[in-house]
Parts: C-alpha cells; structure tokens; sequence
C-alpha cells in the first residue's frame, strides 16, 4: 500500500495554512465571437492600451477567426484547396524551364550509369 508523504496537498499549493499567494494582477476581459457561435473571454492585463489588444483572434474551439461584434464576426476571406506539391512547383516553374531540368537530371543518371558498366566491365 503506497501513501504520500503531502497528502491532501495539490501540485503548486504553497505551505499548508497559507492563503496569501501573491498580488494577482489587474485584468480586462473581453468578448470575441466567430461564424460557428463560439463566445470565447480572453484576459489582457489591464496595463496594456486599448488599441493594442487585438481586434480578432483565433477561435480556439473551431480555428475560424473571432471579433468583438457579436452581430457581424469575421469570416474567412478565401478557403485555400490543398495544393500538392507539383502544383507549387507548376507555379514557379515554366514548361519550357521543367523540360530543361528535366534533361539536365536525365543527362546525369545516363552518365553514371555509363561510368558503373565501364567500372564492371574492367574487372
């Protein structure tokens, strides 16, 4: 049977009997609301000016950005499609440019190939 040395103490409790655990710092909360009805009340310090807080956030239930005007929350400007690879690659590179690299990289696989049967037929 296992018993604590502490026990009824929880993790970050200071000496038993203490209530006093420190000054706690003036808040502001305020209100931000996103597209899917999420109300989420974030804490500033109240030492931060008013127009440093952020005028969105995003939601942390469903990721979508949240605002102060509950009526009228942010929406998202554009859904990015998920773009594979070849399809960045499509956008910085010309078909003319592809071809190019292309036989660049076909030009050296043919070398080495040619140089390892000149290497096997030596020995």
């Amino acid at each position: 049977m296992s018993s604590s040395s502490i026990r009824g103490a929880r993790v970050g409790a200071g000496p038993m009997g203490e209530r006093f655990r420190g000054v706690e710092a003036e808040r502001v909360s305020r209100s931000y609301y996103c597209a899917n009805g999420h109300e989420i009340h974030p804490q500033f310090s109240a030492d931060v000016p008013a127009e440093e807080i952020p005028a969105e956030l995003d939601c942390p239930n469903c990721g979508l950005p949240a605002g102060t005007d509950k009526n009228n929350p942010p929406q998202i400007a554009k859904l990015e499609p998920y773009k594979t690879h070849l399809a960045y690659v499509q956008e910085r590179r010309t078909e003319k440019e592809a071809e190019q690299i292309l036989d660049e990289a076909l030009t050296k696989v043919r070398d080495r190939r040619i140089a390892i049967e000149k290497a096997a037929g030596q020995n």
